[in-house]
């Protein structure tokens, strides 16, 4: 009996075993919770995004409802910070901001709560603080932008062919937030995108001051549009931009996510970070107790760089042909975004540059960023640092 006793214990014991290690046997880690917050909510396109990707992070994971608590329209001050407690007080094991600007308050209570892990989307910290339970990561959208870029440029090209437009005509409009180093490293990708398939291409910049302002937003795009600018592309996070393409029917190329169901006319494609790839690591991290990385880079091979489906009704013939085509190459190391041969600076090709990788105060150049040809933009560093100002580009206003 004694035998049977032990045998049924150890049983019972081995079974356990297999279950802690597991993710709850399948379900989820009971007690594990993951705390996210955000700057907007479900209208911001940005804000909505990382949403959707904790979502499907969730169902990935098979964690329940309760173990995953949104705190929206966080505003970049010390509420972060507050919001960051409260989140400690519910339990949460992983704690993730999505706003640059969420950082030094994230940072500020990743020191006082040790025993909990904080993560960062496109913060600069993480690799010079050194914390064991402190994390930025960002991903190549830079890719990204440039594959939409192609998009765009195919699009002018059969303006071109058809006659709306010359080819000294070919500009584009940008609705940016702010200038620095992420919106430049975005614009400047888009545009070099575009200007690989239409080498006439240039383009104007204009800025909001603002992540959200749908007004600001669709009055920055009217101007563009009324200054010549035949197609609009953007980095803010409203529908103003889209709206006020599909309004004048001018091509739209968006961020974040499709706009067609609201512009079925001017819709082409849109770039976007899909960060479930990002959650379902961090939160794995925990659960099996290994560590996070200090600063974690996506690229297109981590499926962490994405594309919207091509709407065909707006888009050029053979888009998606040309980005498949395009895409191998950038996924080969054939291409690079920022290749020094394909853009130059004051009508001089950039030989050397020094970037504010490890940012400090006053914004210092530290570290080299061109070799073999090109800036390694992202390498050093997830958050870009990409702040080159090249020619073609004209920045009609200055935000910072």
């Amino acid at each position: 009996m004694f035998k049977k006793i032990l045998s049924l214990t150890l049983a019972v014991l081995m079974l356990a075993a297999i279950c802690v290690s597991a993710v709850s046997c399948g379900n989820g880690k009971d007690d594990f919770k993951l705390g996210v917050i955000l700057l907007h909510d479900e209208a911001s396109t940005y804000d909505l995004n990382f949403i959707e990707a904790v979502n499907r992070a969730k169902e990935k994971l098979g964690l329940t409802d309760e173990q995953v608590i949104f705190k929206k329209n966080i505003p970049e001050s010390n509420e972060c910070y507050e919001a960051a407690a409260d989140l400690v007080d519910e339990g949460c094991d992983i704690i993730f901001a999505d706003s640059f600007g969420h950082e030094t308050y994230l940072l500020k209570a990743a020191k006082e709560f040790k025993d909990v892990q904080f993560c960062h989307a496109t913060g600069t910290m993480a690799h010079t603080e050194k914390l064991d339970n402190f994390h930025n990561a960002f991903a190549s959208i830079y890719e990204g932008r440039f594959l939409a870029g192609v998009a765009a440029g195919m699009k002018l090209n059969e303006m071109i062919s058809n006659g709306d437009i010359t080819a000294d005509k070919a500009k584009i409009g940008y609705v940016g937030a702010f200038t620095f180093a992420e919106v430049i490293s975005g614009y400047t990708s888009f545009f070099l995108g575009a200007k690989y398939i239409c080498p006439s291409v240039t383009m104007d910049v204009q800025f909001t001051g603002s992540w959200y302002d749908e007004t600001a937003e669709k009055t920055a795009a009217n101007a563009l549009m009324d200054n010549g600018c035949v197609l609009i592309s953007q980095h803010a996070d409203s529908m103003g931009a889209p709206t006020a393409c599909e309004e004048r029917k001018v091509p739209n190329v968006s961020y974040n996510g499709s706009t067609v169901s609201a512009c079925p006319n001017t819709f082409i494609i849109s770039s976007k970070i899909d960060w479930t790839p990002y959650f379902e690591y961090i939160c794995n991290s925990v659960i099996e107790e290994k560590t996070i990385d200090l600063d974690w880079t996506g690229t297109i091979s981590t499926g962490s760089v994405a594309l919207t489906e091509v709407n065909t009704q707006a888009a050029a013939a053979g888009t998606q042909d040309k980005i498949n085509e395009i895409k191998a190459k950038l996924v080969s190391g054939e291409l690079h975004v920022f290749d020094t041969d394909t853009f130059t600076v004051k009508g001089e090709k950039l030989t050397s540059y020094k970037a504010d990788v490890d940012t400090d105060a006053d914004y210092t150049p530290d570290t080299e960023v061109i070799k073999d040809g090109y800036f390694h933009e992202s390498e050093y560093r997830a958050a870009p640092y990409f702040d080159v100002r090249i020619d073609g580009i004209t920045l009609i206003n200055e935000k910072y």
